[in-house]
C-alpha cells in the first residue's frame, strides 16, 4: 500500500485505453511516459523550465530506469510519486514510484538529469539559490 510521505511530489494521470498493449495491460512504454509527466512536473515547481524558457540552460535527462511490479489496467488512474534522490554538482537524481488506484506499486524509477547550457553545449553548477529549491523535495 502507498505509504511514503517522503515523497513530496504527487501526480494522477487517467489510464487511457489506447495505451492497453495485447496482453491487455499498460504497455510497458507508457511507464516511462508517466515518469517523464512526473519530471516535467519537478522541472515546473523547481524552476528548472522557467530558467530554460529564459535562458537555454535546463535540466537535461541523461539517464531513466524502471523496474515493472505489478501491471496497469484500464480504467483506471496511475498516482505517481517523485521526490529528489540526490543533489550532486551538477547532476541531480529523481526517485518515481507508480501506483494504481488502490494503493498498490506498479513500478519504481530512477532518474538522472545534468544542468546543460544549450547556449555552448556544457554542463553548469547547481546553484545555491537552485540547490535549496530542489532540496525541498529531497
Amino acid at each position: 500500500m502507498m505509504q511514503d510521505s517522503e515523497f513530496k511530489l504527487s501526480l494522477t494521470l487517467r489510464i487511457d485505453w489506447s495505451e492497453m498493449d495485447t496482453y491487455q495491460h499498460v504497455n510497458n512504454v507508457n511507464f516511462m511516459k508517466y515518469m517523464q509527466s512526473a519530471r516535467v512536473q519537478f522541472w515546473e515547481v523547481s524552476g528548472l523550465a522557467q530558467m530554460y524558457a529564459e535562458t537555454k540552460k535546463g535540466p537535461m535527462l541523461v539517464s531513466t530506469k524502471c523496474d515493472f511490479k505489478h501491471p496497469l489496467f484500464f480504467p483506471g488512474n496511475v498516482i505517481i510519486k517523485t521526490k529528489v534522490e540526490f543533489i550532486k554538482n551538477s547532476s541531480f537524481g529523481l526517485h518515481h514510484k507508480l501506483y494504481n488506484d488502490d494503493g498498490t506499486l506498479c513500478a519504481e524509477g530512477h532518474d538522472v538529469a545534468v544542468c546543460f547550457d544549450f547556449n555552448i553545449d556544457k554542463t553548469f553548477a547547481i546553484t545555491d539559490e537552485l540547490r535549496l529549491v530542489m532540496s525541498k523535495y529531497e
